[in-house]
């Protein structure tokens, strides 16, 4: 039984992450990304993990706040929260983000967009 949920062929949606990778349509990328139905871009951040983040690394998403409904944050392998000052900062920026492992944001990323909500997901790999 196919359990893809059925989304035009333009939509993006994340096949799989394994082992640090995503494939999203027929690409495959090792490092963080923004999935939004119609794109994807590579994520400038910088490596340690979800504690080195800061506002500068969220202004690709709050470029776009306006146009988004929900936001989510897959923070690596484990859920890793934001300092709350980083989550105040981007509450003030009008942002609310709902930050899940990267398994679970892929997940719900896909049944959100599925359902035509307007949703990105910043994901880090690891």
């Amino acid at each position: 039984m196919d359990v893809t949920p059925m989304v035009g062929k333009d939509k993006n949606i994340i096949h799989s992450y394994v082992g640090g990778r995503f494939k999203v349509g027929e690409e495959v990328f090792e490092k963080p990304i923004i999935v939004l139905p119609d794109s994807v871009t590579s994520w400038k951040v910088p490596g340690g993990g979800a504690g080195k983040l800061q506002l500068e690394h969220f202004e690709p998403i709050i470029a776009m706040k306006a146009d988004l409904d929900v936001v989510l944050f897959g923070s690596g392998k484990a859920m890793v929260f934001l300092s709350p000052d980083l989550k105040f900062s981007l509450q003030t920026q009008g942002l609310n983000i709902d930050i899940m492992d990267t398994g679970a944001a892929c997940r719900t990323y896909n049944v959100l967009m599925a359902e035509g909500r307007r949703v990105a997901a910043a994901l880090l790999p690891t």
